[in-house]
């Protein structure tokens, strides 16, 4: 088996903490044909943390796209690999196991990679490589989910990404627990963080998303939910590449294509 690539992080997590990204997964129209199609549904949950709780949730959640899903959760801290292996010793969670991995996805070839809250704690100048790493290691057509989050999964950003190049990126929120859309700041993306300055697309984006915000606070009568629609709408009208799921969500999501806030070059 390849050694582990990567280093131990904080290890922080909670019930629950991945569900916007969770839900995203479920109805996001790639990663569900990914699924869908693939001879081995199998997905690597990296860097799962102290507890096992997200892995055997994420593994739930997917089962509505495909029955026979197969979840690996790996963590480069034996200990914890023995806690998440503990936690489905004699059948507890079919479908689901968990072994020692890094970056290098264990020698494993899944079609999608989730990994939360693992690069924000690495220096920013390290996650190309890291992407590299995981991307070689995807199985053809599959897909990596970069992300971060707070410590009660209000307020979350994810960056999708193929085995070539970055897709999209997401904000995720629970509307009720934002004064402002750029109050996602904060939980960007490792490689965005530092980014978020006057001339850098992400910036602009959320620079325009707390005008929209302001303009739109008529709608916060019927609810921070409805403000966020309206939000998203506005945007797309002044010519953002913005998309939201059609469907009504309890959640705030903003998605756009990773042209449109990708860093400037040096």
């Amino acid at each position: 088996m390849p050694q582990p690539l990567g280093a131990i992080t904080r290890g922080t997590t909670g019930h629950n903490r991945l569900r916007r990204s969770d839900r995203w997964l479920v109805h996001e129209p790639r990663v569900r044909h990914v699924l869908q199609t693939a001879a081995d549904p199998l997905v690597v949950d990296l860097g799962y943390g102290a507890l096992p709780v997200t892995t055997l949730e994420l593994a739930h959640r997917l089962r509505e796209v495909r029955t026979d899903v197969r979840v690996v959760g790996l963590e480069i801290d034996p200990e914890r690999v023995r806690t998440g292996q503990a936690a489905v010793r004699g059948g507890a969670a079919p479908g689901v196991e968990f072994a020692l991995g890094g970056f290098e996805l264990a020698g494993r070839r899944p079609v999608l990679v989730r990994a939360f809250n693992v690069l924000r704690q690495y220096p920013v100048e390290t996650v190309p490589d890291a992407w590299a790493a995981m991307q070689r290691g995807v199985a053809p057509g599959g897909l990596i989910l970069d992300g971060t989050c707070d410590e009660l999964g209000r307020r979350c950003c994810w960056i999708l990404l193929d085995t070539a190049t970055p897709l999209s990126l997401t904000l995720a929120c629970d509307p009720f627990a934002i004064d402002t859309p750029s109050d996602l700041a904060e939980r960007l993306p490792k490689v965005l963080i530092h980014r978020n300055v006057a001339g850098e697309p992400i910036h602009t984006l959320l620079s325009a998303a707390d005008h929209a915000w302001a303009r739109v606070a008529g709608h916060g009568v019927f609810g921070p939910r409805a403000r966020w629609r309206a939000m998203v709408e506005m945007l797309a009208a002044e010519g953002f590449p913005v998309s939201a799921p059609r469907r009504s969500l309890r959640d705030g999501i903003l998605t756009v294509p990773w042209a449109a806030v990708a860093p400037v070059a040096g």
